[in-house]
């Protein structure tokens, strides 16, 4: 790299082994671990010339010239000599030595200089990237750029300094621009755009940082604003320097004009920063007792053989539950598995089942199984299905989707690229599946069912009954599944012979060859595993099937069966076995979509009494209640709302820390919210409505908010029906909430309004608190200061009045935002240091960091910007500790606010970008239109003009859109813009 400072190698005594410096920033020294005094800003000054003469010797002249130029003072060279003595007295033995009338510095390995070690990975780094490896370049060139600690040569006097330390920048933005570069070229532009909006405004006249803001902006889907990039840069140019940008930047705002498709998509999209390339690996195990099929095996191989200079091969396997789709695809796949390389992609689609895997979900577990950040997966199915196509683009990877609904739920999942195959299952022919090659899946022959039981059971018991054998496959209608479960059942059962198999399937209710075909052949197979249970098994197989969620837990189970962990485990493993239940991951446990249907048909017929069944469904909302309601009390300690809920009859887990707490709320949050649908009628539905009170950190993170809100309208639904009062408050007073979080102000404040209606009727005190403190937080959202004020004070005299001082908190800290609106900011200060000082007397981590955004928008309105920011860093970092996205979103959107106070709009610029990114696709549209209006403000203090009027237009189309007042100051702030 021309014009880079280089420091070969060197070796010098052994006592300079742990002697390290640094002039990446400070010119600084350290023996070990202890930092050395460098002495006087001239002594570091000597120091670093001779660091960066690379270990050549610098005459007594040069040193002086280095120092002082062209005016030195009388004694520069006796003052040369004492800084070289200080030095020599600081340093190890050998280190800095005489020779040539001159000085050297002798250091035993160069990477004990910052300089060099930055060097050495920014050589690998060109490297890897020559060889396409931009995952480990890009890696290796962020360690490359932490090295950097501020200023190069910070505070170092003299014009060789000065030289040095521009070289030293230069270089510095060579390699960040180069790192950049790599970012967009693995798919991150959306992260990309708030480092460069920064840094274009620090050096406002690279051009090359221009270039990659207008790719990033391009690439996130603001053409608008890449193009509003160009046209500032031509202004500015010409303003400065009387130039016009270079070709390459006017050529790609032709490009962009054109909406190139070279430009849609990064060149070679790649995952995050890691070691190797990812390579997924998701298929399922297969069973070494594959048995037969192979002329399917065949047919299906030469298929998948053909990938390669195809655009795509596909292949669809058609049959009814239980004939062995899955274990034969699995199979094919696994052997196939040298053909493709770049890995295989697995997802079970439950197209049997009463709620199919939606194609969005699964390609957002495909790209981040492919290596793309979360951050960067787009949210609509078409964008996604874009960029899963793009991601595959020159790789050969084998897609296997079982279980599919329809052709309709697969078309978005297909590569589509050249050297990818797709492998499908279904109970469905795709005939609707233009170019797959379809293959209709039969029973067994007689030969590979014997096969096939023989291998399970083993040789020598079946040898000696081989007509009882012939017996059993028979029954079970040569059904690879049925005979798979009355072969695991033998072979568990030494007592029994085969021929006692075979009576006990001579029994009519058990004869699976009086089945036909469909569903009612796979209903026949389970009952005969399920009729070979033990009874503590038949009871466990019938009770977890009516538990609606896609898995459970351990401890869930637990509660539904009312039986200790450690027996728990023991029943669903032996489950397991009989392969009646799959174990979805370390204590956790799923059904196939059809056994889940035929065990709660058994356990509507054979529960005894019948009542348990609702016994079993109540005791698990009764252990999700009890869990969430710890978890609320460790976040909130003192809160009052866990006293208010209905009381439960089965324990729930006690956590050791806030964190493992968090960790059980948001892995728990889909079976959570699926038992609170499954309890929203009768006896259960009060407490279905406390559960989801309890997690309403569900909603406020934006983690699970659409499917939270979705829970709380049924609720609300039943609620009404069952005419049952002091429930509907409680659930108005949940759906109000969620609606606030997640910007639907008029129908959120229909429904808080109703709420304090409805708990004021029913004399439910803490609901008609939470419900004032929503329809405050509304009206302040709307503009109606005057109603937000009555609503916040209201509501503090209704928390004071139920005791719960932690509930007050909440609206103090909202009452301060409004003060800080309508001019009062002193008081705004006062008011949010007393919620902010109840938080933390109670101990609240997370609702402390909601104080603290509060106490942070105040100071930064009265001037005291240092402070503000700093209350809001630490409300920062305990939001994203806690995974509040809508919160660190926000917070961010204040900091940058914050910036613009304190004259930094670079910083600001930054900060909203931030905030953009991490709000994508919660929080609504008002919150969006609030962020593009601080990002316009910020863009236009750093002279991105065209790109703030960008930003203005698009919040006032929101604005408008909204019917919200802001839309009259953003066409302020468009007005000037626009005359100009």
């Amino acid at each position: 790299m021309d014009g880079v400072p280089r420091v070969p190698e060197q070796r010098g005594p052994e006592e300079s082994a742990t002697l390290r410096f640094g002039v990446l920033g400070p010119v600084r020294a350290w023996l070990g671990e202890e930092p050395l005094a460098t002495g006087s800003p001239q002594q570091r000054a000597l120091l670093a010339a001779l660091l960066l003469r690379e270990g050549r010797t610098a005459t007594a002249s040069e040193l002086i010239d280095a120092l002082w130029g062209d005016d030195p003072p009388p004694r520069a060279l006796a003052a040369v000599r004492t800084y070289a003595s200080r030095l020599r007295k600081i340093l190890s033995p050998g280190v800095l030595v005489s020779e040539a009338g001159g000085y050297a510095l002798r250091l035993r390995d160069a990477r004990s200089l910052d300089l060099a070690a930055a060097q050495e990975l920014a050589t690998e780094a060109e490297k890897a990237k020559n060889a396409g490896d931009l995952c480990h370049a890009r890696q290796v060139l962020s360690k490359a750029l932490a090295l950097w600690d501020g200023e190069p040569l910070a505070r170092v006097p003299g014009p060789y300094a000065d030289t040095q330390r521009t070289r030293l920048e230069e270089w510095r933005l060579q390699l960040l621009e180069s790192r950049l570069d790599m970012d967009l070229e693995q798919g991150c532009h959306a992260e990309a755009v708030s480092e460069l909006t920064a840094l274009t405004a620090a050096h406002p006249l690279r051009e090359r940082l221009r270039e990659l803001l207008m790719l990033a902006l391009y690439r996130s889907g603001r053409q608008a604003e890449a193009l509003a990039v160009y046209a500032d840069t031509r202004r500015l140019l010409s303003d400065e320097l009387g130039v016009d940008p270079r070709p390459g930047l006017k050529e790609l705002q032709q490009r962009i004009l054109r909406a190139d498709p070279g430009l849609a998509e990064p060149s070679a999209p790649a995952p995050e920063p890691s070691a190797a390339p990812v390579r997924p690996a998701q298929l399922p195990a297969t069973v070494p007792d594959f048995t037969g099929r192979a002329s399917f095996v065949a047919e299906l191989s030469e298929v998948l053989a053909s990938a390669e200079g195809r655009v795509m091969a596909v292949s669809a396997l058609a049959g009814i539950g239980g004939v062995g789709k899955t274990t034969l695809a699995v199979h094919v796949a696994h052997q196939a598995r040298g053909a493709f390389p770049d890995g295989q992609l697995y997802v079970d689609l439950q197209g049997a089942g009463l709620r199919a895997a939606e194609p969005e979900t699964v390609l957002g577990s495909f790209l981040r199984a492919l290596g793309t950040a979360d951050s960067a997966i787009p949210d609509s199915l078409e964008e996604r299905a874009a960029l899963y196509r793009s991601v595959l683009d020159g790789r050969r990877v084998l897609v296997l989707l079982d279980n599919a609904k329809d052709a309709a739920q697969v078309r978005p999942l297909l590569p589509g690229t050249e050297g990818c195959a797709a492998l499908i299952t279904s109970r469905v022919r795709m005939v609707g599946l233009a170019g797959a090659h379809l293959v209709d899946l039969d029973v067994m022959s007689p030969e590979e069912a014997l096969s096939l039981f023989t291998k399970i059971v083993g040789e020598e018991r079946v040898a000696s009954e081989r007509e009882a054998a012939l017996d059993v496959v028979a029954a079970c209608g040569f059904l690879p599944l049925a005979i798979r479960i009355a072969a695991s059942r033998l072979a568990a059962r030494r007592t029994w012979t085969v021929a006692v198999l075979a009576a006990k399937l001579a029994d009519e209710r058990r004869r699976l060859d009086e089945l036909q075909a469909g569903d009612l052949a796979v209903k026949a197979t389970f009952e005969l595993g399920y009729g070979q249970l033990e009874p503590a098994q038949a009871r466990a197989f019938r009770l977890l099937g009516l538990a609606d969620g896609p898995d459970i837990s351990l401890a869930a189970a637990a509660a539904v069966l009312d039986l200790p962990q450690e027996d728990t485990e023991d029943l669903l493993e032996s489950l397991v076995d009989t392969s009646l239940l799959e174990s979805a991951a370390p204590g956790r446990y799923r059904y196939h979509d059809l056994v889940r249907l035929y065990a709660r048909a058994c356990a509507e017929r054979d529960e005894h009494p019948p009542s348990e069944r609702a016994a079993a469904m109540s005791r698990l909302l009764d252990f999700y209640l009890a869990t969430a309601a710890g978890v609320y009390a460790i976040e909130r300690p003192g809160d009052r709302l866990v006293d208010h809920l209905q009381p439960t009859g089965t324990p729930g887990l006690t956590f050791a820390n806030r964190q493992a707490a968090w960790d059980w709320l948001y892995s728990e949050a889909v079976p959570l919210l699926a038992c609170v649908r499954q309890s929203a009628e009768g006896s259960t539905l009060r407490r279905a409505i406390d559960l989801l009170w309890a997690s309403v950190d569900l909603a406020e993170s934006g983690a699970n908010s659409k499917e939270y809100e979705a829970a709380a309208t049924v609720l609300r639904d039943a609620a009404r029906d069952a005419g049952d009062v002091r429930a509907e408050g409680r659930t108005s007073v949940v759906l109000s909430n969620a609606r606030l979080f997640s910007g639907v102000f008029d129908r959120a404040y229909s429904e808080a309004r109703e709420a304090l209606q409805l708990a004021e009727a029913a004399d439910d005190p803490l609901p008609s608190c939470w419900a004032a403190n929503i329809l405050g937080s509304i009206a302040f959202y709307q503009n109606r200061y005057a109603d937000a004020e009555g609503y916040f004070s209201r509501a503090i005299e209704k928390f004071r009045g139920c005791g719960d001082l932690a509930g007050s908190a909440s609206p103090l800290c909202n009452l301060s935002r409004i003060h800080l609106a309508t001019g009062r900011a002193d008081t705004a200060v006062v008011l949010a240091r007393q919620g902010t000082d109840i938080y933390q007397t109670l101990g609240h981590t997370l609702r402390g960091a909601n104080g603290r955004y509060a106490l942070g928008m105040a100071l930064g309105k009265t001037g005291q910007h240092d402070d503000a920011a700093a209350q809001l860093e630490e409300a920062l970092r305990v939001f994203r500790d806690s995974r509040q996205r809508l919160w660190e979103g926000m917070t961010l959107c204040r900091l940058a606010e914050v910036d613009l106070e304190a004259r930094k709009p670079g910083r600001a610029a930054s900060n909203a970008e931030m905030a953009l990114t991490v709000l994508r696709g919660i929080g609504g549209e008002w919150r969006r239109g609030h962020v593009l209006t601080v990002l316009g403000k910020a863009l236009h203090g750093i002279g991105h003009l065209g790109r703030a009027q960008v930003c203005w237009r698009d919040a006032l189309e929101i604005y408008e859109k909204l019917d919200s007042p802001e839309a009259a100051e953003v066409r302020g702030l468009l007005t000037p813009v626009a005359a100009a």
